[in-house]
């Protein structure tokens, strides 16, 4: 059952219609509010006329990550700041940070797109929520909680960190839903089970977790050591945060708010589109927002569209689990290789833990890939031996999947640091320069 079925479950046509109605609005919006687009679309002899078709867009230029550090930070937003309610931030890892500025109407789109998220994935208003994302600039903390609110939920917003309290306040107040990366998730079931807690007898049952790329088999780990189904939500600050896409029951891909969000997929490389269906690089123009729009916006995430009927009744278009970043992309004996497909290979291996990281050195001119991952600790307690024959079992592995040689080393149980956030998965330890 959709939160919203009038847009959830529109026909195509109609939703399309919507799409180019709103896609035209932005285009004029955006080239008479912010400079930095109208010079684009001029340099390029284009002017928001020329886009009489969604598959127009095509002609319009793209807007990367340096273009909102280079504008730092509100020299993309077309309102004056006193019309802005609110500004989230990325987490500036390296550089400025991004900003994201909103108007009123803004949030409504906002809490509209989470509210729909966390419905389709069983979130209703009895539910006790605790939210485990940060709170602050990084748009998950009150984006969870705002979708979670306008349900009705109760929501205790524990925050990131301090796990052992985040258990004994799952267990006390009988949380029911958990908001938190996945990787923080792993954490939370790890230190549960050293306290003799067993989270699978709780009243938890259902997560919604997002803010990193995960796999498959990582949702499987998650579900099966926690008891509980774990959803995905979708979303990057520069488009409005969490929301953007969402599991539904029947955890088949991820629905994409298209009322809101005109979804490309292109190859990276030449930046031209590919049929649906086929893998490359996701691409989002805002459809509705106000303060800053972002027009082709290159996520550098990597995935497909689908446009197939879903079980839960929803029409809105599906996208894949994010497989990697094109600029995450290792290149390691000429194979093409993203993190996320080592840590599906490792889910695989029975004696390891959900547990590792990707170290890359230069060997000569060439990259070398090395796995650090932990051993279960009755398997590391076996000694040196067993631990070898692990390790070979494991590069065996890598190298018939996927064709590349890799360096596995097997580390006692509880050595890598754990994730409270976002998980560091590569250390790239490259020279410089």
């Amino acid at each position: 059952m959709p939160w919203n079925d009038q847009f959830e479950c529109m026909p195509v046509e109609q939703l399309q219609e919507l799409q180019l109605k709103n896609l035209k609005e932005t285009l004029n919006w955006v080239y008479e509010k912010i400079p930095f687009y109208r010079n684009k679309f001029d340099e390029q002899g284009i002017q928001p006329g020329d886009i009489q078709r969604l598959e127009d867009v095509r002609k319009l230029p793209v807007t990367v990550k340096t273009d909102l550090r280079d504008n730092y930070p509100f020299g993309l937003c077309a309102v004056p700041l006193e019309e802005v309610v609110r500004v989230h931030a990325s987490s500036g890892t390296t550089g400025k940070p991004i900003t994201g500025p909103y108007t009123a109407e803004d949030l409504e789109q906002w809490i509209e797109c989470m509210a729909r998220n966390l419905w389709a994935a069983g979130i209703r208003s009895n539910d006790i929520v605790q939210n485990a994302y940060g709170h602050g600039l990084f748009t998950g903390g009150l984006g969870f909680h705002q979708g979670a609110s306008r349900i009705g939920c109760t929501v205790v917003p524990t925050s990131a960190g301090m796990t052992e309290r985040q258990i004994t306040i799952m267990k006390d107040f009988g949380s029911t839903v958990l908001f938190c990366t996945p990787s923080y998730a792993l954490t939370i079931a790890e230190r549960a089970e050293e306290m003799n807690i067993d989270i699978r007898k709780l009243p938890l049952r259902v997560g919604v977790f997002g803010a990193e790329p995960w796999t498959t088999a990582m949702r499987d780990e998650i579900q099966e050591r926690m008891g509980i189904k774990a959803m995905e939500a979708y979303g990057l600050t520069e488009l409005c945060g969490p929301g953007v896409a969402f599991d539904c029951e029947a955890q088949d891909g991820l629905h994409i708010n298209e009322d809101h969000f005109l979804a490309e997929i292109v190859d990276p490389a030449t930046l031209e589109p590919v049929p649906m269906g086929e893998s490359g690089e996701l691409i989002f123009t805002s459809l509705q927002r106000r303060a800053m729009p972002m027009i082709r916006y290159r996520t550098k995430d990597i995935t497909r569209l689908r446009r197939e009927k879903c079980a839960c009744g929803r029409t809105l278009i599906k996208m894949d689990k994010i497989t990697g970043r094109s600029d995450d992309m290792l290149i390691i004996s000429g194979v093409n290789v993203f993190p996320s497909q080592i840590e599906s290979l490792l889910l695989d291996v029975e004696e390891v833990l959900p547990q590792y990281v990707l170290v890359i050195r230069k060997k000569g001119y060439l990259d070398q890939l090395s796995v650090r991952v932990e051993a279960k600790p009755d398997v590391y307690n076996l000694g040196a031996e067993k631990c070898a024959e692990v390790e070979k079992k494991i590069a065996g592995h890598i190298q018939g999947m996927m064709g590349i040689n890799v360096k596995v080393e097997l580390l006692a149980p509880k050595t890598l640091t754990r994730s409270e956030g976002k998980a560091m998965r590569v250390i790239d330890e490259r020279p410089k320069g």
